[in-house]
């Protein structure tokens, strides 16, 4: 026998041992990589319960949308209106709602991995002259904002009370910028990021 030969046949047995222990310890031989699946995210996106320390007197219970993991998630939040105005005020609940939402996320909502878009400062107002009475103005125009901020408002204001009857939101920048009707529709709360926010001219 040659000792290429020789070499080749201890290697076949060389392989046929490894493949006897590997099976003696439950231990089956692949050829491929194993696929276990994605590794687990370390962002929960979830919490415990309301994270309202720092807003225990607020008047109304309600919910605005953060970002998390790229797509949009509710969480709780309680808002304090003037004296005598009441959650029906939708104009002061806008507002309100758009205040939290500039507020940088705290405590529980932070460690959960949520962040916000909107940057401070903004504000909105009610209908101006020739505008439907359910339009609200921002301070800013919607175009000018980030998608992530844009739907962010739109879904807040469409969840929180301070839409029309139907759900959509009219939303216009100041003086005489356009107006549109806007959708907080299930896909641009998933990405936000790439779904434009559904919206139709108004008037």
């Amino acid at each position: 026998m040659t000792p290429r030969k020789t070499r080749q046949r201890y290697a076949v047995l060389g392989a046929a041992v490894l493949a006897v222990l590997l099976a003696g310890c439950g231990i089956r031989p692949t050829e491929v990589p194993t696929d276990f699946g994605a590794a687990p995210s370390r962002v929960p996106c979830t919490l415990s319960g309301p994270d309202l320390e720092s807003r225990s007197g607020g008047e109304f219970a309600v919910q605005v949308y953060l970002v998390c993991t790229s797509q949009l998630v509710s969480v709780d939040r309680s808002v304090t209106l003037p004296k005598g105005q009441g959650a029906s005020d939708r104009v002061r609940l806008a507002q309100a709602l758009l205040d939290e939402l500039e507020q940088s996320p705290g405590g529980a909502e932070r460690q959960a991995g949520y962040t916000t878009d909107v940057r401070p400062g903004m504000t909105v107002s009610g209908p101006g002259k020739g505008d439907p009475d359910n339009a609200l103005r921002l301070s800013v125009p919607p175009d000018d904002l980030s998608p992530y901020a844009l739907a962010q408002i739109v879904c807040t204001y469409a969840n929180g009370g301070a839409a029309a009857k139907d759900d959509k939101v009219v939303l216009g920048g100041p003086g005489n910028d356009a107006l549109r009707a806007y959708d907080c529709s299930p896909e641009m709360r998933t990405r936000p990021g790439l779904v434009p926010a559904p919206a139709e001219t108004v008037g």
